[in-house]
């Protein structure tokens, strides 16, 4: 099973999956946020047969949680109960950032960023994910 991962964002949701074996992080698509979202999500889960999800949690940064926090732990309680699958909740400080230095140095364009930033910070987001649960076994 693969793990997709999501950075949630008040407009967007920027998606990722795994490879089968859980070692790289590929960005899929960016979903704007309406009431279609779970399904798309939906399709996205069978289309890659994911069984697990993690969604970054944008704490401040001195580790505590705010407002967005709050709704980003809201939103995937609600997810887990409606897609029946674990959510993992993962610390996405600066992994936006970290995204935007790494299109940046590739000379992409201001537009094509745009298009990009969230798919790509949820590709960071399910990677330090991965990487940590590697390095823990």
């Amino acid at each position: 099973m693969r793990i997709m991962g999501l950075d949630l964002g008040d407009r967007t949701i920027g998606v990722a999956v795994s490879d089968l074996l859980g070692v790289t992080a590929q960005g899929v698509e960016t979903i704007r946020r309406s009431k279609l979202e779970l399904e798309r999500l939906r399709e996205l889960i069978r289309l890659y047969e994911v069984g697990e999800i993690v969604i970054g949690l944008p704490r401040n940064m001195d580790g505590s949680m705010g407002p967005r926090a709050e709704k980003t732990l809201e939103f995937a309680k609600r997810l887990s109960e409606d897609l029946a699958l674990p959510v993992r909740s993962w610390d996405e400080r600066l992994t936006t950032v970290a995204a935007q230095r790494s299109l940046l140095e590739a000379d992409v364009s201001r537009a094509k960023r745009k298009q990009v930033i969230d798919k790509m910070a949820a590709m960071l987001i399910l990677q330090g994910y991965m990487d940590s649960r590697r390095a823990r076994e």
